[in-house]
């Protein structure tokens, strides 16, 4: 049966968040990337909330309609973290599920690692272990090429939103036009708003600088992950190799799973909505 789901913004020290929720019982916190919104997790939001857990689903800051902070350092994970953590103090959620997409999955790692009383259960899409994607070797490197042409302010935001968001339709999505797929809708319409783009590519300037880029070590000495963790990759992935997911194991002390999505980008919440939250159901059982 439908559950029903609320919006709201939640006001904590320094920033205000939009969330979404439903449901009542074991707490999942769910966290996407860029340059999505909490609804890029729609279909998961309703599977599990119906299958009895209490779904949050955060647009991170920056992202949907929460607040979008002008400076670059207000970006950093560490920072969102912080989000987080009080984000769950106010709900009174002590312990959480996880699962996480691009940007939110590197900030689930960290959060994993650095607060391991409050995640259970952690599944990371997409993005691997902050470690093992700095040390997948130079393809990913090369794969991630778009993070340093972000770091120019300026340069992005005027060349990503001419002809009609062509560049980044073309990059991320093939080409799709507006009215074919809604994810690529709402990321559009996301990203028309006054310094909506400028406040996403701050988290890449802020997480990723050229410094961090070029290592092979991770940008933070991170403690080994002890609960379980899924890993799911899909082989149609622009940005990311299979290395950085699989390698991700090596710091895991926890039971370790890993799910190879054939056929599907990216945005796999979306473009593979039933798998990802049968995937959801059997491992937060």
């Amino acid at each position: 049966m439908p559950v029903a789901l609320t919006t709201h913004r939640v006001a904590l020290d320094g920033i205000t968040l939009n969330v979404v929720e439903g449901g009542e019982g074991p707490a999942v916190l769910l966290l996407h990337g860029f340059p999505d919104r909490a609804t890029l997790w729609q279909h998961q939001i309703e599977g599990l909330a119906e299958q009895g857990y209490r779904v949050i689903a955060p647009d991170l800051r920056g992202f949907g309609d929460s607040d979008r902070p002008a400076e670059v350092g207000a970006y950093g994970v560490r920072t969102v973290i912080g989000d987080l953590l009080a984000l769950l103090d106010h709900l009174g959620v002590g312990e959480v599920r996880v699962a996480a997409h691009d940007w939110g999955a590197a900030v689930a790692w960290a959060l994993t690692a650095f607060a391991p009383g409050r995640v259970s259960r952690l599944a990371a899409f997409s993005v691997g272990h902050p470690h093992a994607f700095a040390g997948a070797g130079y393809v990913q490197k090369q794969l991630s090429w778009y993070m340093l042409w972000f770091q120019f302010p300026g340069v992005a935001e005027t060349q990503m939103p001419a002809d009609d968001w062509h560049w980044y339709r073309d990059w991320a999505h093939g080409g799709t036009a507006r009215g074919v797929d809604p994810l690529v809708d709402q990321q559009l319409a996301d990203l028309d708003r006054p310094g909506a783009l400028t406040a996403g590519l701050n988290w890449y300037r802020a997480g990723m600088p050229p410094e961090i880029y070029a290592a092979t070590g991770g940008p933070l000495e991170m403690p080994a992950i002890r609960c379980p963790v899924l890993g799911v990759w899909s082989d149609g992935d622009l940005a990311l190799t299979e290395r950085q997911m699989t390698d991700s194991q090596r710091y895991v002390a926890g039971s370790w799973r890993y799910e190879r999505i054939p056929r599907v980008g990216h945005w796999i919440p979306a473009h593979a909505p039933a798998r990802t939250t049968e995937m959801l159901l059997e491992h937060f059982a």
